[in-house]
C-alpha cells in the first residue's frame, strides 16, 4: 500500500483535534477566523444553500450558469467523493493538493491545540483561500444543518437557498421533520432574500415562520415559482407570470428537473449580476456533479459487466433521496435494475430503498469500504429483507458485479445501480480508476 501523502497526513491531524467527528456550534470557527484575520469577512458575495437533498446539484448548476456568463466562482462543497481537494474550488478549479497542504498547515498551527471540528477548520480553511484569490461569487453549502453550521458565520449573504428537506442526520438535528427544518432555516438572515425548493407543510411552517420573524422575503416553489419537464422533455420554469422552457438538465434523473429550476429562481434574484437565457441554457445543459446518478462506461468496475450492461452511481442516502432515485428507477423500464447497496449505521436502510427496490430484479448488500461506522452486509441484508428482492451479502462492489455477470443470460442487457453512501461512491469511483484485476 503506498504511504499516504503529505496532505492526508496533515487531515488526519486536523481530525484528532476534537473527540468528536460532529460537534455542532460557532463558537470554535469564529474564534479561529479572527486569529486568521476574519477571511470570511472579506469574500465575495455568497450564495448560501441549505438543505437535505439537492444542495450539490443545485450548487451545480449555478457554477455552470454563472462560469457560462464570465464571472469567477469561488465553490465550498462537502463531503468529497475521492480527493479531499474536490471540496474546494477557486475560480473553477479545484485546489492542488500543494496549495491544499500549505493553506491547511496555516490554519492548524493558528488553532494550535484547541479543539476544534474537521469541519470547522477546514471550512475556514476555504474562506482563507477564497479570501486571498479575486473572484465574482462564492457557493456555499452548508456542511449538516445550518443554525449551527460552520458555514453559518456569513453575517449577511447576497441569497440563501433551501431545498427540499427529508429526514436525515436525525443524531444531530432530531427525528421530528419540522425541527430538522427549522434549523436548515438558521441560515436565514435579515431582510436577505430566500428561493426555497419543493417542501412538505411540516417543513415549509418553521421556515416561513422563520422568514416572517426575520422580514425575509421567501421566492416558494409552488408560489412564486415552479419548474418540470414540458411534454418534449425540456425544462419549463414559471416564475411570476413569465414562463420559459429551456434544455433538459444535463444531471440525469426527474428530480433534477426541479433542483435546476431551483438554481434558474436563484440565477434570477442574484443582485448585480447579469446572467441571459444563454448563460442559464448553457449551464442547465454543461452542469456536472459526480455521483449523483453517474453513468460509469469505462473503468475496472464498469469492464466487470458484460456488454450490453450499463453501471450507475449514486450518493443518495435518506428517504427522500430514495424516492427521488425511485423515480428514476421507475423509466428504466426497458431492463431489468439490479442494486448494490451500501449504508452507514446512522442513516435508515429500510427508507431509502423501500422505494427504489420496488423496481429492482435483485438486491445485493456491500460494506462501506474503510468506514467503521458502515453496516456489515449481513445486518444490512436483515433490515432490507422485507422491501424487496431477497437480499444477498456480498464482501465488495466487486464481488456483487462479478456475481451478477456470471448469472447473466447470454445477449441480455440490464442496469447496476451502486448506492445508499457517499462513501461508498468515492470507494467506488476510485477503484474504478485502477486497472481491472484479471484472474
Amino acid at each position: 500500500m503506498a504511504p499516504p501523502k503529505r496532505v492526508d497526513r496533515v487531515l488526519a491531524r486536523l481530525a484528532a483535534l476534537h473527540p468528536k467527528a460532529i460537534d455542532l456550534g460557532l463558537d470554535r470557527v469564529e474564534a479561529l477566523l479572527e486569529r486568521l484575520g476574519a477571511p470570511h469577512r472579506a469574500l465575495p458575495p455568497v450564495l448560501h444553500v441549505a438543505g437535505t437533498n439537492g444542495k450539490g446539484s443545485t450548487i451545480a448548476f449555478l457554477r455552470a450558469m454563472l462560469e457560462a456568463a464570465g464571472y469567477r466562482v469561488h465553490v465550498y462543497t462537502s463531503p468529497h467523493l475521492v480527493r479531499f481537494a474536490e471540496r474546494i474550488r477557486v475560480t473553477g478549479r479545484i485546489i492542488p493538493e500543494g496549495e491544499l497542504e500549505a493553506l491547511l498547515v496555516e490554519c492548524e498551527a493558528a488553532n494550535g491545540e484547541i479543539p476544534i471540528t474537521f469541519f470547522e477548520i477546514t471550512t475556514a480553511a476555504a474562506f482563507l483561500t477564497f479570501s486571498r484569490h479575486p473572484a465574482d461569487i462564492v457557493l456555499l453549502e452548508t456542511g449538516l444543518g445550518g443554525r449551527l453550521d460552520a458555514t453559518n458565520v456569513i453575517e449577511r449573504p447576497a441569497l440563501t437557498a433551501i431545498t427540499p428537506v427529508s429526514i436525515d442526520h436525525t443524531q444531530y438535528l432530531g427525528k421530528e421533520l419540522a425541527g430538522i427544518a427549522a434549523e436548515k432555516a438558521g441560515i436565514l438572515k435579515s431582510g436577505v432574500a430566500c428561493v426555497a425548493g419543493r417542501q412538505s407543510v411540516e417543513a415549509l411552517t418553521p421556515i416561513l415562520a422563520r422568514a416572517e420573524a426575520l422580514g425575509t422575503p421567501v421566492a416558494l416553489f409552488g408560489r412564486e415559482w415552479e419548474a418540470g419537464p414540458d411534454a418534449q422533455g425540456r425544462l419549463l420554469v414559471r416564475d411570476g407570470a413569465a414562463e420559459t422552457d429551456y434544455p433538459a438538465p444535463g444531471l440525469f434523473g426527474p428530480h433534477q428537473f426541479e433542483n435546476a429550476g431551483l438554481a434558474v429562481a436563484c440565477a434570477r434574484r442574484l443582485a448585480g449580476f447579469e446572467l441571459g437565457e444563454a448563460a442559464l441554457s448553457a449551464g442547465l445543459r454543461g452542469a456536472e456533479w459526480p455521483g449523483r446518478l453517474q453513468h460509469l462506461t469505462q473503468g475496472s468496475l464498469a469492464a466487470r459487466l458484460p456488454a450490453g450492461w450499463e453501471l450507475w452511481l449514486d450518493g443518495g442516502h435518506n428517504a427522500g433521496a430514495g424516492a427521488a432515485l425511485a423515480r428514476a428507477v421507475a423509466a428504466w423500464s426497458d431492463a431489468p435494475v439490479h442494486l448494490v447497496i451500501g449504508m452507514l449505521g446512522s442513516k435508515e436502510p429500510e427508507s431509502f430503498a423501500a422505494p427504489l427496490a420496488l423496481h429492482a430484479a435483485s438486491l445485493a448488500c456491500v460494506p462501506v469500504p474503510n468506514e467503521p461506522a458502515g453496516l456489515t452486509p449481513g445486518v444490512l441484508c436483515a433490515r432490507l429483507a422485507r422491501v424487496g428482492p431477497a437480499p444477498e451479502p456480498a464482501d465488495s462492489v466487486a464481488e456483487a458485479l462479478d456475481r451478477l455477470a456470471r448469472s447473466a443470460p447470454p445477449g441480455s442487457r440490464a442496469r447496476v445501480l451502486i448506492c445508499g453512501s457517499l462513501y461508498l461512491l468515492g470507494s467506488a469511483l476510485a477503484e474504478n480508476e485502477a486497472p481491472p484485476v484479471t484472474a
